[in-house]
């Protein structure tokens, strides 16, 4: 114990990372949100079906056992999504990795909208999942990686308000063309997703650096130097602490030189063979990937209407009206890491989420045994705005800024792809679950899980808010067990 103390006090003792001076912060604030229009995008498709599921039945004929295979299926193919875009972000580089993304959303956005059957739906949905899959990888990673460290929490957590703005305006979407003819109205609802990724490839393609750290990690010093003095204040220093990093990364993966690890070599360190920091690392990221899931937001974003039509909300424009307000809830939320996060920390913000997820999610379990359709509908707001404080955007910030350069991007992947299956699973089982167990048994379940979600926060995370990327490893190296007095500062 005397060690991880000492180990700790020695990490909080060295020289604070220098200042970004107010241009290279202007520039890199510039760089997430140009990366964060992935997530917009991916919001919107991941949102729209909420409200376009019910149309696409009536005019195509799917049944409830197909949609649910469709919706959860998404999820399956974006775990596919997630493992590529890892490779892609090591070979090719974060910013044409985003360049692809974009290129396959316009796909899949265009192949559903224009969907003549059932097959089509599915084709177009794989597309789709397949580049929400690299959405949720690539951005974390290109924001983490091009942001100061003295910001890096507050642009980390861009992406995720992001990804609910695009929740939100899909549901928006949803409410604005529900009263067009049948035909036309969920075409026109998912067709609007094909237009953003055009101007994010643009945005890649003419306006976008690649991070300094896969420059550096592929030989490209130079290129590398000049983007850190776009957005730090001491880009000399900050070079040589990545090349130290780069250089213990090849030494470590048997590489020899200055050659970036082979995607091989990475995946049997993060798999096969982990140190015991990298094995303590990837229990925090798979573990907070779970629990992010576990506690049934994706129930809530894909089928709150069905969720309030069980209270006896019976009129399609107040259902559709509430799940808007759901959205509203989470994307104003969402907006509380992005000013806290670098100050109080992200054990707090964590800590905070989980244990008002489990309290509003004992209150909706109850108002739907009572039938009380204002508690459902306030008690899902505070569920959803919980979630926004910090389950929703700090478990992306934490997981891409702990893993070590040489594995962050396949180690987002796998994290992503983690989280994808349990969001599948929750979404293909949410109406067999309330069949079987209830309505509010199903809400109990998920409120069981959030407060598990506490318990492995307070037992196994520790704070990281002011520290380097490359301080992470040493941090975890030591095992640093959070004292209950971290948890509050």
């Amino acid at each position: 114990m005397k060690k991880d103390d000492d180990l700790e006090s020695a990490l909080l003792a060295a020289k604070e990372p220098a200042p970004a001076p107010a241009k290279g912060y202007a520039y890199a604030l510039t760089c997430a949100l140009l990366a964060s229009l992935t997530s917009i995008i991916y919001g919107y498709n991941r949102g729209v079906m909420s409200g376009a599921q019910k149309f696409v039945q009536a005019d195509l004929g799917v049944t409830d056992a197909q949609l649910e295979v469709l919706i959860g299926a998404t999820s399956v193919y974006s775990l596919v999504g997630s493992l590529a875009a890892g490779w892609a972000c090591d070979r090719a580089g974060r910013r044409r990795t985003i360049a692809l993304s974009a290129a396959l959303f316009l796909a899949g956005s265009a192949v559903t909208a224009a969907a003549d059957g059932y097959a089509a739906l599915m084709a177009g949905q794989f597309v789709a999942g397949v580049a929400c899959g690299f959405g949720l990888v690539v951005a974390p990673v290109y924001i983490a990686e091009i942001s100061p460290a003295n910001a890096r929490g507050f642009l980390s957590s861009i992406p995720e308000i992001a990804g609910n703005s695009g929740i939100l305006l899909s549901y928006i979407a949803d409410f604005a063309l529900a009263g067009l003819p049948t035909p036309l109205n969920w075409r026109l609802m998912i067709g609007i997703g094909a237009v953003p990724p055009l101007f994010l490839a643009a945005a890649a393609a003419l306006a976008m650096p690649e991070t300094p750290r896969w420059l550096v990690l592929h030989g490209h010093r130079d290129e590398a130097r000049r983007v850190l003095e776009r957005t730090v204040g001491d880009a000399d220093r900050r070079l040589q602490e990545i090349l130290t990093s780069v250089q213990e990364a090849t030494k470590q993966a048997g590489s020899g030189g200055g050659d970036a690890p082979s995607s091989a070599s990475v995946r049997r360190e993060i798999l096969l063979r982990p140190t015991p920091a990298v094995r303590r690392v990837m229990l925090a990221i798979l573990g907070l990937q779970v629990f992010q899931q576990a506690c049934g937001v994706a129930a809530m974003v894909l089928y709150a209407p069905r969720v309030f039509s069980h209270v006896g909300i019976t009129s399609e424009r107040d259902v559709l009206g509430a799940t808007v307000l759901l959205g509203a809830a989470k994307t104003v939320a969402i907006v509380v890491p992005l000013f806290l996060a670098d100050s109080l920390g992200r054990r707090p913000m964590l800590l905070t989420s989980a244990g008002g997820m489990a309290a509003s999610l004992l209150v909706l379990g109850l108002s739907i045994r009572a039938t009380s359709a204002a508690t459902c509908v306030a008690a899902a707001v505070a569920f959803m705005a919980t979630f926004s404080l910090g389950f929703g955007p700090v478990i992306w910030m934490y997981g891409s800024e702990i893993l070590p350069l040489r594995l962050r991007a396949q180690g987002t992947g796998v994290g992503t792809a983690v989280n994808r299956v349990m969001s599948a699973i929750v979404g293909m089982t949410f109406i067999p679950m309330y069949e079987a167990v209830g309505m509010a048994g199903t809400f109990y379940i998920f409120a069981a899980m959030s407060a598990a979600a506490w318990v492995f926060v307070y037992a196994c995370l520790p704070e990281t808010k002011g520290r380097s990327l490359e301080e992470m490893e040493a941090l975890f190296d030591a095992g640093a067990a959070p004292s209950p007095r971290a948890a509050l500062s």
